[in-house]
């Protein structure tokens, strides 16, 4: 739900609040479980089925071998499961790894060049549920598999992106590497939290004023922050929403942390923010502006999203 310059940000949050995503997400992984129609993966064994997030049932007569992916979290994905040299197409904010920027772009994260797309002819195509539906539609009448997999909303449902990506390329050993990996990750970060008493309180902001928005129960980097062993001020709302100033200024976070990658400078606004200078983060200089592409992508860098945040709000413990 960076994708990743963070201007395509703001609207995606509004798409994912307008078409009801976050209450839909919760369901993710049970949907992943009755994933049963799978046969051997080979060309050996003839055609197989992967069931996507739509409960569209995907059948390949043999290993797909180029790729097109619509969301930079697949593309990374695909590059740590070690197909990133088959993606033919990507996105215009697929930057990492670095040789993710070689890929010739056919879509913004919002907008698809079914044209483009038809033209390359892909064996599979890795969209989203946030994407346009009608492309995707269009992609399909022209005869081209396609792959949705929702937005990832929890930790578990990004392990499950993972797994649902490895099936259709048959790389379930190698996915299964990769989550433990990140499970080793976040283990070590609990493990250095554990012995935290009171949680700091924080705010996460994903876009600046005039128009602020933060992150509620219910999404991924929510998720992020209960598993860095910090509090979340607005635990107690839902989804990406509009801030009040006032009601921020309330809750009074002990730190900041901003992912807003297209300003100037977004510390030195928040800090200068009229009326914000009671707030105890303010006060105390703990405002902190952290790698936008590595904690607002539900992708394999999770665990290290994890250990930036946990690290930046309790360095005393990380160093």
């Amino acid at each position: 739900m960076k994708i990743i310059n963070k201007k395509w940000l703001a609207p995606l949050a509004i798409s994912l609040l307008l078409v009801g995503c976050n209450s839909e997400e919760a369901s993710k992984n049970n949907e992943k479980e009755q994933t049963t129609e799978n046969a051997a993966t080979t060309e050996e064994a003839g055609p197989y089925t992967v069931v996507d997030d739509r409960g569209v049932e995907v059948t390949f007569n043999e290993v797909p071998e180029s790729i097109i992916s619509l969301i930079p979290s697949n593309t990374e994905i695909l590059f740590e499961l070690g197909v990133g040299d088959q993606i033919i197409g990507a996105t215009d904010y697929d930057t990492y790894p670095e040789a993710a920027l070689e890929i010739e772009r056919v879509s913004d994260s919002m907008t698809i060049n079914t044209e483009r797309i038809i033209e390359l002819q892909p064996d599979v195509v890795f969209a989203y549920t946030t994407g346009e539906e009608p492309q995707v539609d269009q992609l399909e009448s022209a005869g081209l598999k396609v792959f949705v997999i929702k937005s990832a909303a929890t930790i578990s449902d990004v392990y499950g992106d993972i797994e649902q990506i490895a099936e259709v390329l048959d790389l379930e050993e190698k996915a299964d590497e990769i989550v433990s990996g990140i499970e080793e990750k976040i283990s070590a970060v609990e493990e250095k939290t554990a012995s935290i008493d009171e949680k700091k309180k924080v705010y996460f902001e994903i876009s600046p004023s005039p128009d602020i928005w933060s992150i509620g129960s219910g999404t991924f980097q929510s998720e992020l922050i209960s598993a860095a062993g910090v509090e979340n001020i607005y635990g107690d709302q839902q989804g990406w929403f509009a801030v009040t100033e006032e009601d921020l200024i309330t809750r009074n976070p002990e730190a900041i942390i901003t992912t807003v990658n297209y300003s100037e400078d977004p510390k030195g606004e928040i800090m200068a923010r009229q009326g914000w200078s009671s707030i105890s983060a303010i006060q105390n200089d703990k405002v902190f502006e952290l790698n936008a592409d590595i904690l607002d992508r539900p992708g394999p860098r999770i665990g290290e999203a994890i250990e930036q945040i946990a690290s930046t709000i309790y360095p005393e413990i990380f160093n």
